[in-house]
């Protein structure tokens, strides 16, 4: 068998923890989870479903767009800095955009940011509120100025993810289109840009699975972080949402996509890698919910680390390596 090949910049120093002895996980949880808590600014009531990657600015070696819920309960954006991944020192003034059309300029709120780096800029996308939820979108090359472009799509839309490079020559995002509450039902799709601004190419990529078929993913589903481009195709992690007896449940998975037409889903985790089970996850402001949207990686030794918001509350943190998630998505695959 050919020896997987992972796309990336080496990234040696990432933040990891070993497996725990007797740990048969794919993924597991950081020993000091929650790795940002709720109150790490004067004003935050809560701090998850963020977004960090690889940057360098003096003692710092990672930056990140954060969820900010405030005192008031406003949903914020916030930037953030690194040394090692896990403590952050995260800036207490709100994200401003600058350059918008002042069509689209108001703020109103912004909330599940994701950032990708293409070519010399970091882009990051975020539910953006213009008459309901849509795809907000800016760049910036120091995370100190942000550059507002136009909204990708049309309300109402969430979960607005990149991919890390071109595909077809087009800038390439997937999404889920929504409504303004929750609702049971969610696809993710794909879409083409020559320039951030004008949209099209829609494909379909894929649905909730049916519940006898998966149940941890039968309502609705979502991108979560970047997808990771391999030999075997993208690996990307995304979330799922179960309605219980009790409410709703988000947990999250893996699935395989072409690396030329990513809208062809080549394998598709049937069951999930991380699901609530600890107090952190059961308990906060929404309980039972794990939220991917971050992760960084390191091609040389196959590590992944994965930030995801837990309980909409604090921010968590899972480790695991590319190759056995690809083997173990492909022998549980669903597709």
């Amino acid at each position: 068998m050919k020896e997987l090949e992972i796309i990336g910049q080496p990234l040696p120093d990432m933040p990891w923890e070993d497996r725990p002895e007797g740990c048969k996980d794919v993924l597991w949880r950081y020993s000091a989870n929650p790795v940002i808590p709720r109150d790490i600014l004067s004003t935050s009531n809560s701090v998850f479903n963020s977004a960090v990657v690889p940057f360098k600015k003096g003692k710092y070696n990672y930056a990140g767009v954060f969820r900010v819920d405030d005192t008031n309960r406003r949903m914020r954006l916030h930037a953030g800095f690194s040394v090692d991944g896990f403590k952050w020192d995260i800036d207490e003034a709100d994200i401003t955009v600058t350059g918008g059309n002042e069509e689209i300029s108001e703020w109103v709120y912004g909330y599940d940011p994701r950032v990708a780096k293409i070519d010399d800029k970091y882009y990051v996308t975020w539910c953006n509120g213009y008459h309901g939820p849509t795809i907000g979108a800016a760049w910036t090359t120091d995370f100190e100025t942000f550059h507002q472009l136009e909204n990708a799509f049309l309300p109402y839309n969430r979960n607005g993810v990149m991919f890390p490079r071109k595909i077809n020559g087009n800038f390439a995002m997937l999404s889920r289109p929504s409504d303004t509450g929750h609702t049971p039902f969610g696809d993710i799709f794909y879409s083409e840009s020559p320039d951030m601004e004008f949209w099209g190419r829609h494909r379909h990529v894929m649905s909730p699975a049916a519940f006898e078929v998966s149940a941890w993913q039968c309502m609705k589903i979502g991108a979560g972080p970047i997808p990771i481009e391999t030999s075997e195709g993208w690996l990307l992690l995304y979330h799922g949402v179960l309605r219980s007896c009790n409410g709703y449940v988000y947990a999250f998975g893996s699935a395989l996509l072409d690396r030329e037409k990513p809208w062809k889903v080549l394998a598709r985790s049937g069951p999930y890698l991380i699901s609530p089970r600890e107090i952190y996850e059961l308990t906060g402001d929404v309980p039972n919910v794990t939220f991917p949207c971050a992760a960084l990686h390191d091609p040389e030794t196959g590590r992944i680390a994965v930030y995801y918001g837990c309980a909409d509350t604090v921010t968590g943190l899972a480790f695991g390596y590319i190759p056995e998630i690809i083997e173990w998505t492909k022998r549980n695959s669903i597709v």
